[in-house]
């Protein structure tokens, strides 16, 4: 069974070695109105992926070409009635499903009955498959294009964002020429939205919105101690996850001036990927939770 440090390790260096050939950091994805697209999804729970798993499969999806959000092991397909394909002849041995990873608490009992008890996270790895990978006509729901989308343009989907920065009820103020989170008087500074050109407007917001749940009232996390680095590429996650679950589109320029840093980081630390999109996963649930709730008539 492989360690903690060996998944870890195996991990980033798949991350390293796309962001080296070119491709989109995988928390960047173009945006697609289709309801089937989107952050990653598990088909039997409904649940989001979180921590590295979603990088993990947006990679995959951009490698094999799919496009649809949800993703299920070989059994959970099964039970729906669905059938994974055949690997192509093009794709090598072991790389047609694509390996995820959790965390399983284990609790170590000491043999002094006064000392507490020792409890450490053991990763898990799982493999799953895309529904574009997947047979079943009557899973076509699932499929991009099959979806309703009943927006009618892109301020219906700009609406939703509007709505959720406002129900944070944080401190916004608009003006100037930078944007910024100032912790200690724990406000948003950002420049007038007609500054922006197209949606780059939510995802600078949204970027200090992740910085905003540094606060000690909020989730409380330290991108001092932590190293700027590694802050950065927290609200630059999380603000990708923001844009994605919202629908609003990322521009691939803003995160050229700390690739060089974040993939230092990653080669010195195999960890570092890990600890910075498991907070960018806190921070986006964190700020999700504000969206108001629909209320049917």
């Amino acid at each position: 069974m492989s360690t903690n440090q060996q998944i870890r390790s195996e991990i980033t260096n798949q991350i390293i070695s796309a962001l080296e050939s070119g491709y989109l950091p995988p928390w960047r994805k173009p945006w697609s109105s289709d309801r089937n697209a989107g952050m990653v999804r598990n088909i039997a729970s409904g649940e989001l992926y979180t921590g590295v798993n979603p990088l993990l499969l947006c990679l995959a999806s951009e490698r094999h070409g799919f496009q649809s959000r949800h993703w299920g092991t070989f059994k959970q397909w099964q039970e729906l009635g669905g059938k994974v394909m055949r690997r192509p002849s093009n794709v090598s041995q072991g790389k047609w499903g694509t390996k995820i990873v959790f965390c399983k608490p284990v609790t170590k009992k000491q043999n002094d009955h006064d000392e507490p008890e020792e409890t450490y996270f053991l990763l898990r790895t799982y493999t799953v498959f895309n529904i574009d990978q997947v047979e079943g006509d009557h899973l076509d729901y699932l499929r991009v294009g099959y979806s309703t989308d009943t927006r009618n343009s892109e301020s219906d989907a700009y609406e939703e964002a509007d709505d959720l920065i406002a129900a944070t009820e944080a401190d916004i103020r608009h003006g100037g020429n930078q944007a910024y989170y100032d912790l200690v008087e724990d406000y948003i500074q950002i420049p007038n939205r007609d500054q922006f050109s197209g949606a780059s407007y939510y995802e600078t917001l949204f970027h200090e919105l992740v910085h905003w749940t540094e606060n000690s009232n909020r989730l409380n996390w330290d991108r001092n101690n932590n190293g700027y680095a590694l802050g950065e590429l927290i609200a630059e996650i999380g603000a990708c996850y923001l844009c994605s679950e919202l629908n609003i589109p990322t521009n691939d320029e803003n995160h050229h001036a700390y690739l060089d840093g974040w993939l230092k980081k990653m080669k010195q630390d195999s960890s570092f990927i890990f600890k910075a999109s498991s907070q960018a996963s806190k921070a986006a649930d964190y700020i999700m939770s504000f969206k108001p709730v629909e209320v049917s008539c």
